[in-house]
């Protein structure tokens, strides 16, 4: 039965996610923490930051997380395949589709409103996330420390582009020795 409602649970991300991966985070957040309540939110925020210091798509990071963490080994298997089979697939009918249409205005069109709901969902992870990284924002003269790190990883990366595993492990270093109690 776990199998099952992995099954069920990562076909339906891997069907209705667009976007990518970041843009997914929020139907995988719903579905694992909310609907099926396989992790709580601090769990989900940990595997998610966790799965961002190591290389590959995150989504497929977490899949195989949860699935392992519901049904072992089999579990991984059955999520990751759930997850990639309906994305493969579709992928591969619009980039035929798109290969022979791209010029068209309904095409761009359609891109054109989906890149904004992108970012929004993008956004929407953000704000989740905030209270499990910073605190309650009442407390932010506590935790100052943790919205300054942020700050600057977000300034470096603007300024200086720098690629997302330095920032983590950064992040990291800066966590054992400046914010153990933060």
């Amino acid at each position: 039965m776990p199998l099952l409602k992995l099954f069920t649970s990562f076909s339906k991300i891997g069907l209705l996610g667009f976007g990518g991966g970041p843009s997914m985070i929020p139907l995988l957040q719903d579905e694992v923490v909310t609907r099926r309540r396989w992790l709580s939110r601090a769990e989900f925020l940990d595997a998610f930051a966790f799965g961002n210091a190591l290389p590959g798509p995150i989504l497929t990071k977490l899949a195989g997380y949860v699935g392992h963490r519901q049904a072992g080994w089999p579990g991984v298997l059955v999520s990751l395949l759930a997850l990639t089979a309906p994305t493969i697939l579709a992928m591969v009918l619009l980039a035929t589709l798109y290969a022979a249409y791209r010029e068209s205005p309904l095409v761009s069109g359609f891109l054109n409103g989906v890149r904004p709901v992108v970012i929004a969902l993008l956004a929407l992870v953000v704000w989740e996330f905030a209270e499990s990284a910073f605190g309650k924002l009442t407390h932010w003269r506590i935790t100052w420390p943790r919205w300054l790190l942020a700050a600057s990883a977000f300034g470096l990366t603007v300024s200086f582009n720098l690629h997302p595993a330095i920032l983590i492990v950064a992040g990291g270093v800066a966590g054992l020795t400046l914010l153990r109690r933060a």
